[in-house]
């Protein structure tokens, strides 16, 4: 059978440049990075190359501004409670959108039990936030405003840039998670306003366990990992040398692919949109139809339940999701899509095809083969598709 993997915005394999930059500091070149012997050097040496290639791809900025952490979510964690807990003192209230990760949502409920204040503002129905109604909901005790750069379920890119305008007009910080934005659009942090920005390694090809986070050198923020001088006193912990390694491999191939993959990945995925509302009835474009990242693509399909259209394409050998993977499991409907105002019953029908490198025409066309007899059989089993919809 063959194997088609569409689920890249859960996450990527590992490129094999990748690897190859990871396995000297898991064999020969293990020395810890604060060591100041010839091993501890060379770790050192490794660990400022990638933080220079990582400051390019989302720059250019000062490689100095680069800090490593785990990963996404601790990034994000970093981004809101250490901005909330520096500026405590000129403000407890922040702003977000109703449709954030849940590394960001969940923080802000954490801050909102140490009397923070938290303003989650509304999408349309493209799930695109209103900067107007953003920055009507700006106080004189706000510090802070959190919206991410693209939405991992739906792909829809949010206007950055003048939401930061609005933030720095105010003498707000301003973050954004960009964990499925980087690598796949033109960043620049410095010349979009953004202070704070997110992002993870193996959402572009590199290994899991390690991300960084940007913090512009006029960005109050408090670290909340103690333990050490590390990253500039930023983030304790033993540096992760080959993850980092990794990651800064990975931020070099995304630089010197991203248009041509973005131009690639553009076309593969209309394709498959086309494919599909072509050959199915009673299916639903979610996000933007424009201003949406070049792999990603959620579609509801009307009457049945994603999770049963995922299962039945897995028999196929195709791997895809129902929305983000760190909500799988999860019986409640999508809380992007809710925001959007996709009715329930509708959302529980979605289904994201995320693309990537692998990805060809011949994946493409053969998903669209599939999907269509599998729709069929779903809705002939469904209570809620009856004859009078069938008709």
């Amino acid at each position: 059978m063959t194997k088609i993997y569409m689920d890249h915005n859960a996450t990527t394999p590992v490129h094999p440049n990748v690897l190859k930059a990871m396995l000297p500091f898991l064999e020969t070149e293990y020395g810890n990075a604060s060591s100041m012997h010839s091993f501890g050097r060379a770790a050192r040496e490794a660990v400022e190359e990638a933080r220079g290639k990582v400051a390019g791809l989302i720059g250019p900025c000062e490689p100095a501004d680069i800090v490593f952490t785990s990963g996404g979510t601790e990034s994000d964690n970093f981004a809101v409670k250490g901005a909330a807990h520096a500026l405590k003192k000129k403000g407890k209230h922040i702003i977000t959108s109703k449709i954030e990760h849940h590394a960001i949502l969940s923080p802000c409920e954490f801050l909102e039990k140490e009397g923070y204040e938290i303003t989650y503002t509304p999408v349309d129905e493209y799930g695109v936030v209103d900067p107007q109604a953003l920055k009507n909901a700006v106080r004189d005790d706000t510090i802070l405003i959190s919206v991410m750069f693209a939405n991992n379920e739906t792909g829809t890119i949010q206007p950055v840039e003048e939401i930061a305008e609005i933030a720095h007009s105010k003498g707000i910080l301003f973050h954004t998670d960009a964990v499925q934005a980087v690598g796949k659009v033109p960043i620049n942090a410095e010349k979009m306003g953004i202070d704070l920005l997110s992002m993870s390694a193996h959402k572009i090809y590199g290994p899991k366990g390690i991300g960084a986070i940007y913090i512009n050198k006029k960005a109050k923020i408090t670290p909340f990992i103690q333990g050490g001088h590390h990253e500039r006193n930023r983030r304790a912990g033993t540096e992760n040398v080959p993850g980092i390694a990794g990651l800064g491999k990975a931020c070099e191939l995304a630089k010197s692919d991203l248009e041509s993959e973005s131009v690639r990945l553009t076309a593969l995925r209309d394709r498959l949109w086309n494919g599909i509302s072509a050959n199915v009835k009673d299916v639903k474009l979610n996000g933007h139809p424009r201003k949406r990242l070049s792999n990603t693509l959620n579609v509801s399909f009307k009457y049945i339940e994603g999770e049963s259209i995922l299962l039945n394409l897995d028999l196929k050998g195709i791997a895809a999701s129902s929305g983000s993977a760190c909500t799988s499991g999860s019986l409640e409907p999508s809380h992007v899509l809710k925001a959007m105002g996709v009715d329930a019953a509708v959302s529980q029908g979605s289904v994201r095809f995320s693309l990537g490198r692998a990805n060809t025409e011949k994946d493409i066309d053969i998903v669209v083969r599939e999907i269509p007899p599998i729709i069929k059989k779903l809705r002939d089993m469904s209570p809620l598709y009856d004859s009078g919809t069938r008709g």
